[in-house]
Order: structure tokens, then sequence, then C-alpha cells
């Protein structure tokens, strides 16, 4: 057993914690006492960042509260007691929330009050663009130990699927975060958003996996009817079919019958599902180099792509991804525009849309040839 090698790979998918809890309680003796150290010191340094962390969101919650805007906590210290009942078992860096999208600027003078910074400084008119686009406000604190992210939907408009933002208000649960009973996510909505979430990042972090396993086992009164269905609605049923199946062939959630069935049913399913182990796997065994990571933004397009289950999804995505200019593009503008001609950086965006694609083509092409060259020369 390589045990370095497994720590590097376990902090690497945000797992440590996991790690060190079950070793620990089924075979501390089999774990080199160094190694065991290890993982004990970074789980408790974990718990204690996850500690600061969930009384800075209870703090903010009273903030909110106190300036009469509704808002829903999600992922982070939630997610850690409500789905794995222990706030020291998942690994987070930030503090997710959800409030409407009329709420979004009152919300961000709260925390600007508050010692907090947005990621970009944006005039009116780019602020009002960027709401229509994206999907949230960044934040970090003047101290640089917490970061905090309000959504007023759960993915940019690019990706063409639409959330009941409105009905997850109406379905809200109540979770106790160091007794305080906080709002959160349903477990339907909350397993849909996981699944979408981790189709938006390719399915980086096993973290992720982990999190829809430790829903469904936490959760046997889960209305599957009503996650296939809201699935449908919006889009979103093959991203999670992926993310059901490759929880139950890694980690081995078992959905209903009638679910397991869908996901069999769908070949584009099984052939994503794979994809994605193999690059986990892959992962697992060597961090990627900086080649396969430039490579891997164009599989993620792709994966976008075919994680879609209706063409017309499809269509919007790829249209909204090349003619939507985004936050980068609006702020490097050398002169802010004014709101009345913001169309023209709609102008600017296929550009450097294709500009930015034809680059990465002509790499993997050179590259591919020069290494075709190197093998004749050898040969």
């Amino acid at each position: 057993m390589d045990w370095h090698y497994l720590l590097r790979a376990a902090y690497r998918h945000r797992v440590g914690s996991l790690i060190y809890w079950q070793l620990k309680a089924t075979c501390a003796e089999a774990v080199p006492k160094d190694i065991l150290n290890r993982l004990q010191d970074r789980f408790r340094q974990t718990n204690k960042r996850n500690l600061l962390l969930a009384s800075e969101l209870r703090r903010i919650l009273k903030l909110f509260e106190a300036e009469g805007i509704p808002v829903m906590p999600f992922k982070g210290p939630v997610l850690a007691v409500a789905v794995y009942g222990n706030l020291a078992l998942r690994q987070f860096d930030d503090l997710d929330m959800l409030i409407r999208r009329q709420d979004a600027l009152r919300a961000k003078d709260s925390l600007i009050s508050q010692g907090y910074r947005p990621q970009y400084r944006l005039n009116r008119a780019q602020e009002a663009s960027y709401m229509q686009t994206e999907c949230e406000f960044s934040f970090l604190h003047e101290s640089g130990v917490f970061q905090v992210e309000i959504h007023w939907d759960f993915l940019p408009q690019y990706f063409s699927m639409q959330f009941d933002t409105e009905g997850i208000w109406e379905r809200v649960e109540r979770a106790s975060l160091g007794g305080l009973g906080v709002p959160t996510l349903a477990p339907e909505d909350l397993l849909l958003f996981l699944c979408a979430h981790g189709s938006k990042h390719h399915w980086e972090r096993l973290s992720w996996i982990c999190d829809i396993a430790e829903l469904i086992h936490a959760r046997p009164d889960l209305r599957w009817e009503a996650v296939i269905e809201q699935a449908r609605i919006s889009g979103g049923e093959r991203m999670l079919l992926v993310g059901l199946s490759l929880a139950n062939d890694l980690l081995g959630a078992m959905p209903p019958a009638y679910v397991l069935e869908r996901m069999q049913a769908d070949s584009a399913v099984k052939s994503l599902s794979a994809r994605v182990r193999g690059r986990l796997q892959r992962d697992i065994q060597r961090e990627p180099n900086t080649w396969e990571r430039k490579l891997l933004f164009t599989n993620i397009r792709i994966f976008h792509l075919r994680v879609r289950e209706r063409p017309l999804d499809r269509i919007r995505y790829f249209f909204r991804m090349a003619l939507t200019p985004t936050v980068q593009e609006t702020i490097a503008f050398p002169l802010p525009l004014p709101r009345f001609l913001y169309p023209l950086y709609y102008l600017l965006r296929p550009v450097r849309f294709i500009e930015k694609h034809w680059r990465r083509m002509w790499s993997h092409f050179s590259r591919s040839a020069n290494r075709t060259m190197t093998l004749r020369g050898e040969g």
C-alpha cells in the first residue's frame, strides 16, 4: 500500500476526512502510525475550520434575517450535518446560500457592509447583464478566511436548465446547525442540484459522488417520482441518471429498481458514466499535467452537450456558450460601455470564443504532429 499516494489522492478529491473516519473505525491497527496521525491532524484541522465556517454562516443568516432577506443555505455545513450527520466529515471551502433574484443586490450590500468584497467590480450595466446570464455573486472576506456565494439560481443561463426556483422555496425543510434551525433544500431538490452541479464540473471530485450516495442513504423517504418528474421538466434527467449511476457503481448507492432500469435503458448514461469513471481512475493514479487539463476543458464542453437529453437544450447550450459575453470579457474591455451600448459585447464574444478554441485545437494538432515526427525519428 502506497500510503503517501493515498493521502495525496484523498485530499485532492476532498475525501480525507471520510477515509480517516472509516480507517479509524475498522482497521486502525493496519495503518502505519505516522499516516494515521497525519490523517487525524488533517481531520482535526478540517473540523476546526468547518466549525469556524458554520459560525460565520449563522452570523450571516442572522444579518439577512434582520435585513428581511429570505435565505436558504445549501452545501457546506448544512449539507454536512443534514446528510453526513457530522460537520467534520465533509470538506468544504465556502458558504453557499440561495436567495431570490430581487434580493440579490440588497444581500450584496449587506455582505459588503460586513467586510466582504465582491469578486468583480461591475458598473450598473455590467451588473444587470451579469445577473441575467450568471447565477451567483462571489465574495471574499477582508480577513481572507471566508468565501461566500449568494445564488439566485443553481446554474448559469448558458447551461439552459431551468430549476423550479419558486417551488424550491415552498418545499423548504429545516436543519439544525449548532442548535439553530436553518432552512435548507428538500432532499428531492438537493439531489437534482447535486447531480447538475457534478455534471457542470465533469465530476472532477469523488466527494461530489459521495454526497449523492450519502443523501440516498440518509433519506430513505426520498420521493423518487417527484425527483424524476422535476428532472424531466427541467431537462436534467440525464444529469440525474449519470450522477445516480456513478453513486451506484462506485459506492453502492441503491435507488429504486425502476430508476435503475431508466439508467440502464439510456445508452448515453452508461457511456458517460464509464468515461467519468475512467477519468477518475486516471486522475487518482496521478495528477493530470498542464496539457491534460487544457484538453479537459474541451472534453467538458462535449460532456455538457452529451449529458443533455433534449436536442433543443443542446442547441441552446452551444449558442449561449458561443454568443453570451462572459464577465471577464466585459471587465477586460478598455472602456466600460454604457447600458445602451452593451449589445456591442455580444459582437466581441464570438470572435474571442472562436479564437480561444482555435488556439486549443492548433495546440493539440501541433503536439500530435510533433509526437508523430518524434516517434518516426526514433523508428
